[in-house]
């Protein structure tokens, strides 16, 4: 198998195989600068110089029923996170007018908990998403109905963000209190009403390199559009709080290369966990082939300052 024949056929939206995937993630660090180089041109070739930003709201935090082995909101938890109801309607209309001072394009509603089941916070998101303006309108509210998303869309949804989180072979390690297939039937659920959708997954949760590559062949299978890549940044109380290994620089950067080169067209991002994961290695996660990233902070742990984030993204001759 050989790099430049794996860079000529993605660049002209040839498929690639699980193993030509396997092949470009394991690529040794010798020849990193060079997987480097062909990431950027077929992210270059296929979307251009244009860096989408995205923003998020914390709308309802803590006492998750879900026992997601990162995460900080989980009841089966004792972390810090803050713990809130549901947000107002106002409150999260001021946080959609401060995203577009900071040049946010896509701004996410979301809520901690498996679902929507309070039908008071549901109406409060369906109220809130009539109003939102001059943003493209997503939500993350978890396990839905197809009626759910019938209601989301005429509100003026364009997109539902819904992380498949980690491979399918992975899952019962994270999860146990929901399936990997009740993540996938409420992506198909959204996307059979016209949603667009948003699912990636965090990384450095335990997972291997085998299974980095088999998510992404999922989320490809799927054709998900957008494709948020998470790095575990770890939080005490959690389960996973000092039980594993954090990802080196170098394989963040072979992820996201492989996961241009498998979805060259598709919007990928990396999100949360990059500041501590890349530090200084932070704007080659351009080169790597990711085309966006969340401006500001996460659900439960603080990100750069907007300013050195736009500051970066110009240094690397982008735009946003």
């Amino acid at each position: 198998m050989n790099l430049n024949k794996l860079y000529e056929k993605s660049l002209n939206l040839e498929s690639l195989s699980s193993e030509e995937a396997l092949f470009i993630i394991n690529t040794p660090d010798a020849n990193l600068e060079q997987l480097l180089t062909f990431s950027n041109e077929i992210k270059l070739k296929h979307v251009g110089k244009k860096v989408l930003l995205c923003g998020i709201i914390n709308a309802r935090s803590g006492k998750c029923s879900e026992d997601c082995s990162f995460c900080a909101q989980s009841a089966h938890h004792k972390t810090d996170a803050k713990v809130y109801p549901m947000l107002s309607k106002d409150e999260i209309l001021d946080a959609t007018n401060k995203a577009k001072q900071n040049h946010v394009q896509c701004f996410s509603i979301v809520t901690s908990g498996k679902g929507a089941a309070n039908s008071a916070d549901f109406q409060t998101v369906l109220e809130t998403i009539k109003e939102v303006t001059g943003l493209n309108r997503c939500v993350s509210l978890g396990i839905l109905s197809k009626e759910q998303f019938m209601q989301l869309k005429e509100a003026g949804l364009n997109k539902f963000h819904h992380n498949l989180e980690t491979a399918e072979s992975f899952f019962p390690k994270m999860c146990s209190t929901h399936t990997y297939a009740d993540r996938v039937e409420t992506i198909k659920a959204a996307l059979s009403v016209g949603l667009k959708v948003c699912s990636g997954g965090i990384f450095g949760i335990g997972e291997s390199t085998d299974q980095r590559v088999e998510l992404g062949m999922a989320i490809r299978e799927l054709d998900i559009e957008s494709i948020p890549i998470n790095i575990l940044h770890p939080v005490k109380g959690t389960k996973l709080y000092g039980a594993v290994t954090p990802i080196r620089p170098e394989d963040i950067l072979k992820l996201i290369a492989c996961y241009r080169f498998l979805m060259p067209t598709r919007i990928i991002g990396v999100f949360g966990g990059r500041e501590i994961n890349l530090k200084d290695w932070q704007p080659k996660l351009f080169t790597a082939g990711a085309n966006s990233i969340l401006i500001g902070n996460y659900l439960t742990t603080s990100g750069s300052s907007v300013e050195s984030d736009l500051e970066m993204i110009t240094a690397a001759g982008l735009s946003y």
